[in-house]
């Protein structure tokens, strides 16, 4: 499977059968992105431990199908991180998404390199990671 193949195959999946969309009702963090260009939001909600850690994230999502498989990729693959570890996955996405090149810690998220052929779409698989770094530094803040 190429990885166009995958990409197609991935975001498909991811929209039309999330796994982390909704609510969580006992959210201590949230984050919220919006790309006036596009229209597409997400808001995020969290369960963040006293270490900073995700014990749990969900997303709603209104927009494309790119936004809306990206917040759910993300949404998997940070619960139970350390902001530390956080900020390194986003780090990682940011750099797959301008270059082509995505290192195997992304996982599935990989799927979204190529992208970089697509300049206007980087924001959409980018701001819920957006969402999610704001929020991040909100609840450093605390």
């Amino acid at each position: 499977m190429t990885q166009d193949d995958l990409y197609r195959t991935v975001v498909l999946q991811r929209t039309k059968t999330p796994l982390y969309a909704g609510k969580l009702a006992q959210a201590n963090a949230q984050g919220q992105g919006t790309n006036p260009l596009c229209g597409d939001r997400v808001h995020l909600h969290a369960v963040i431990d006293a270490q900073g850690r995700i014990d749990a994230i969900r997303h709603e999502t209104r927009g494309c199908a790119i936004c809306a498989a990206s917040a759910d990729l993300m949404a998997e693959r940070v619960t139970g991180q350390e902001p530390a570890r956080i900020r390194q996955l986003h780090a990682d996405m940011e750099a797959a998404v301008q270059t082509g090149n995505a290192p195997a810690a992304l996982g599935e998220l990989s799927a979204f390199a190529p992208l970089h052929r697509h300049r206007s779409r980087i924001r959409c698989a980018m701001l819920p990671w957006t969402a999610l770094m704001e929020m991040l530094n909100d609840d450093k803040d605390r």
